[in-house]
């Protein structure tokens, strides 16, 4: 059985925020599009983060300047509908613990503004204290970020792809992609318990599940899931103003270790409630409770903000990120199968570059070519390694 109907341009795996960012830039665009998910909308990875927008944690490099321009997209062309996804530009702070810490991010602060980005200087305890009254008191210093932002994540998968449907889109929900359609060496379409969607071109936005459904085509992606917790505390009224993190947070985004690693995240919500993180470790698709992660996360949170010690904290949760294994999301067509494309490993700045690469993909898709350069990114730049 073959859905009816005209091939769409392109077919979508996965309706997280990537696949509703691609959906809305190409139907944006005028191309045809169908969506596949084999749960509900943002039930992956998109529900079970916090939604960030960040600058401040970026090492100079391709990943940088795709978050910078997914920044001018957020607050370019998306801006009118920032509302439905509760924009919010509550800036972020990054804070050091020690001299070698805080030389550390004066230098990459440095590099970052050279590309444009607004990365101010904190000197000393007290400047500290009067961005965030309640921080530690010896933290040394550190740099403030005006241009972080968060989002709540479901809510801009979902209106995406509500605006994406407005132009055209069809999203099929519950609907697992069982296999990759081949012809003549090329992808043009999947199969689903339903029968064939054919389409001009396959496009695999599905987190960490990237990898299966790339092996669907005979191509082997190495994006892995990297599972991380989040604390919600009962509500305090003590004001935490922005996303504050310390130096550590930026070290571990960057690190391929496979153990557990912990760096505070805090920052507070409107509600009153406090959000916790961070952890990282690789333990595959693993979703149990891990009392070390939480507790070490938790202790780490209370030498960053004291106030936080004797608060109770009402849930916890964790999702996977999709790692890759030189930290660089993978977007663009795959050499290796015409016809595949890639909007997958972005780890925990999904939300954040979603908007930046669904529509550079778009652009490329449609054989334009792209504000920034997809080079970096290209799906099979780990088998160029492997035959080097």
């Amino acid at each position: 059985m073959t859905f009816r109907g005209p091939a769409p341009d392109a077919v979508i795996v996965g309706a997280g925020m990537l696949g509703a960012a691609v959906a809305y830039f190409a139907a944006a665009a005028g191309m045809s599009v169908i969506v596949v998910e084999r749960g509900s909308i943002a039930s992956g990875t998109t529900s079970r983060c916090e939604g960030n927008l960040l600058l401040s944690d970026k090492e100079v490099g391709p990943e940088l300047e795709l978050a910078h321009y997914s920044q001018y997209v957020w607050r370019g062309e998306l801006a009118e509908h920032a509302d439905l996804w509760e924009f919010e530009a509550k800036g972020g702070l990054v804070a050091a613990a020690s001299e070698a810490q805080r030389a550390g991010l004066d230098a990459l602060a440095e590099h970052q503004r050279s590309l444009g980005i607004r990365a101010e200087p904190v000197e000393g305890p007290a400047a500290l204290r009067e961005i965030e009254p309640a921080i530690a008191p010896h933290l040394l210093g550190g740099v403030y970020y005006p241009e972080d932002a968060q989002v709540q994540p479901v809510l801009a998968a979902h209106h995406l792809l509500r605006l994406a449907r407005e132009r055209g889109a069809e999203v099929r929900t519950h609907l697992p992609v069982t296999g990759i359609r081949i012809v003549g060496g090329r992808a043009v379409g999947v199969n689903t318990p339903d029968g064939a969607i054919d389409a001009g071109a396959v496009v695999v936005c599905a987190g960490p599940w990237s990898g299966d459904v790339a092996r669907l085509a005979g191509v082997d992606l190495p994006i892995r899931p990297r599972r991380g917790f989040v604390l919600v505390t009962e509500p305090i009224p003590v004001t935490i103003r922005h996303k504050v993190y310390s130096a550590e947070y930026v070290e571990n985004v960057a690190s391929s270790d496979s153990g557990l690693q912990v760096s505070p995240v805090v920052e507070g919500t409107p509600s009153g409630t406090v959000l916790i993180g961070s952890s990282r470790e690789r333990v595959g698709f693993d979703a149990g409770f891990s009392a070390e992660a939480v507790g070490r996360i938790a202790s780490a949170a209370a030498r960053l903000f004291p106030v936080l010690a004797d608060v109770q904290v009402m849930r916890t949760y964790s999702g996977f990120r999709p790692y890759s294994p030189d930290h660089l999301p993978v977007i663009g067509e795959d050499a290796r199968m015409p016809g595949l494309w890639h909007a997958a490993g972005h780890e925990g700045a999904g939300i954040g570059l979603s908007v930046g690469t669904g529509r550079l993909l778009v652009q490329a898709m449609r054989h334009a070519t792209p504000d920034v350069s997809l080079l970096p990114f290209r799906p099979h730049r780990f088998a160029d390694a492997d035959a080097a």
